[in-house]
């Protein structure tokens, strides 16, 4: 049940109805003590994560954006796993259009509640 989490997450990350309400359900995804690890090194929390991102979505410079994955695989061992994909994102930032494209990298621990995001880190084209 993995795929469902992944598909979770990326889904968060979209502007327009309901943006908020698939922000507030991003902490769900991860384990409270799960380090994000940004590039140039600096970790976040997931509440530090999810602030900024929030502010960006729904502040309303940032319009017709979505983050998608498109490809990925997962490796599971026992109890943990790791979901290395590619992704695709694009939207209009200050009237103008752009896209992008980067990997991203999941840890996982399968906890009693279902699999969560134990760290995640990243790397834009």
């Amino acid at each position: 049940m993995i795929q469902p989490l992944i598909d979770t997450f990326f889904a968060a990350f979209a502007t327009g109805p309901d943006c908020a309400a698939r922000l507030d359900a991003l902490p769900a995804l991860f384990l409270p003590q799960a380090l994000i690890v940004r590039p140039g090194l600096a970790v976040d929390t997931v509440d530090s994560f999810i602030a900024p991102r929030r502010t960006l979505l729904t502040g309303g410079g940032l319009t017709s954006f979505r983050e998608w994955e498109v490809t990925g695989t997962t490796t599971v061992v026992g109890d943990i796993a790791q979901h290395l994909c590619t992704y695709a994102k694009e939207g209009v930032r200050d009237g103008k259009p752009f896209t992008g494209s980067g990997t991203k990298m999941l840890q996982l621990v399968r906890t009693p509640q279902g699999w969560r995001i134990a760290a995640l880190s990243w790397h834009d084209d």
